[in-house]
């Protein structure tokens, strides 16, 4: 049977796809099929794991705020944006009876803090809408088949032989980001396969790894075949010495500065976590997208981080030195050794998990130059962890191969792409999903209006 839409892919773009195009087919009063294709057993399962489960599903910045943390720079967006910005997606999530809550920095989850809620949500809203979804339908193949004399209409071929037409495609199957979760780069295929321009493709919001951190023996290549990429470092290289006193620390309040090439470039304040990948955390993942970018490309990166951003270095100076005159002259000190004295001064400046790993990274420190030490702990960066465990795949379908104000290809009619297939990326914050929620949106509601 000929279907009206299909998507493949059922995540959080497919989804808003599949529920996009049947609403706007029912709100026309005629009727249609709309048909989810997902290869894994159930749908959203990249954002079962979003948020360390529990899932920032959007962020309530207007577009002047929101397009900031996009990119690349492109009006590909604006459309969508404007056709369901983020007050729309909670209203639409809602109307499923999923409760939000805002926290800061504009961020919504949902109250339950389960991102399985947040599936359910999606699951139900499509549904609801009347769109159907199919999970185990692994696409192969896609053909565009134009009989003589009729109307054009592709043809899926999926693992086991199974067989779908349809009018209309959209291809939402993701990025190449946590592919245990079903992503494997399959989208990027068929668009080359009909001539769509792909831009660079790279881990975005991932751990970068400081020189040092990893057991990295000299001349190994630690990349992998289905990650060929200059600087990925898995995860699943064993830790150093250094690596193993950071991992499992978390700074908060902190800021984090961007090195290439010896030049600062981009500076973010907030939380960072040391972890078995290397740095992560909201301001690592904020500085990762450029970091990467500038290590594929030959760039030498760097990060420094400032303990104490809130307190000027003079200022930060004569508060050691008050301590070390307190610790000092206090007669439980008396007869001590300097190694001890200054146990207990570094204990006033930072966590007792975070001294070890501290001191190892910055060899000769004393109470005369901490405050240095910890307004500018510097680490350069020897690469970064690869797609197996990055947020957000940058890189995609570039902005010139499709339609803004449809997401149509302008190569191949009746053909759309949604979410991270795309070249959009946006920084950690709820961003990704709410560009995905849009572009499906409008590729979805396009598509079936295109045939009404």
């Amino acid at each position: 049977m000929m279907e009206d839409i299909i998507i493949i892919g059922g995540g959080a773009a497919g989804m808003a796809a599949a529920a996009g195009a049947a609403t706007a087919i029912k709100a026309s009063g005629r009727t249609g099929s709309v048909t989810v294709l997902e290869k894994m057993p159930r749908p959203g399962r990249k954002v079962m794991i979003t948020g360390k489960g529990r899932c920032n599903f959007t962020n309530m910045k207007d577009w002047e705020s929101f397009s900031t943390h996009v990119h690349p720079k492109s009006n590909l967006l604006k459309p969508a944006f404007f056709s369901m910005p983020p007050v729309k997606t909670v209203e639409w999530l809602g109307s499923t009876g999923l409760e939000p809550v805002l926290e800061r920095g504009d961020r919504v989850f949902p109250a339950s803090h389960r991102s399985a809620d947040v599936v359910d949500a999606l699951v139900t809203a499509v549904k609801n809408a009347g769109a159907k979804i199919l999970t185990g339908c692994e696409a192969e193949d896609i053909s565009v088949r134009k009989p003589a004399g009729e109307e054009q209409f592709f043809e899926i071929r999926c693992k086991g032989g199974q067989t779908f037409t349809c009018r209309r495609l959209i291809i939402a199957t993701g990025g190449l980001s946590y592919p245990s979760t079903g992503s494997s780069g399959d989208g990027y295929r068929w668009a080359e396969e009909t001539g769509h321009k792909i831009s660079r493709r790279f881990p975005s919001l991932t751990a970068i790894v400081p020189r040092n951190y990893k057991s990295i023996p000299s001349g190994k290549d630690t990349r992998n075949a289905a990650e060929s990429i200059h600087g990925h470092i898995g995860r699943s290289v064993p830790m150093s010495e250094t690596g193993t006193l950071l991992n499992g620390n978390s700074l908060e309040n902190i800021s984090l500065t961007l090195w290439i090439d010896g030049n600062p470039v981009q500076e973010e304040f907030g939380d960072l976590d040391f972890t078995d990948g290397g740095i992560e955390g909201p301001v690592g993942f904020k500085v990762s997208r450029r970091c990467v970018n500038a290590i594929i490309n030959g760039a030498k990166a760097a990060v420094s981080i400032d303990m104490k951003p809130a307190v000027r270095q003079e200022a930060l100076e004569a508060r050691v030195s008050k301590l070390w005159n307190e610790i000092s002259e206090d007669r439980r000190s008396k007869g001590k050794q300097y190694k001890d004295k200054f146990r207990v001064l570094s204990g006033k400046l930072l966590p007792a998990s975070l001294i070890p790993g501290f001191m190892k990274c910055n060899p000769g420190t004393d109470h005369k130059n901490i405050a240095r030490a910890l307004k500018a702990w510097k680490f350069d960066i020897a690469g970064f962890v690869g797609y197996e465990r990055c947020v957000v795949t940058a890189g995609g379908v570039s902005a010139e191969s499709v339609i803004a104000k449809t997401l149509e290809s302008r190569l191949c009619s009746g053909l759309y792409f949604a979410g991270e297939v795309l070249d959009l990326d946006g920084d950690t914050g709820g961003y990704n999903l709410q560009i995905a929620f849009s572009t499906g949106n409008l590729a979805g509601s396009s598509a079936a209006r295109s045939l009404l």
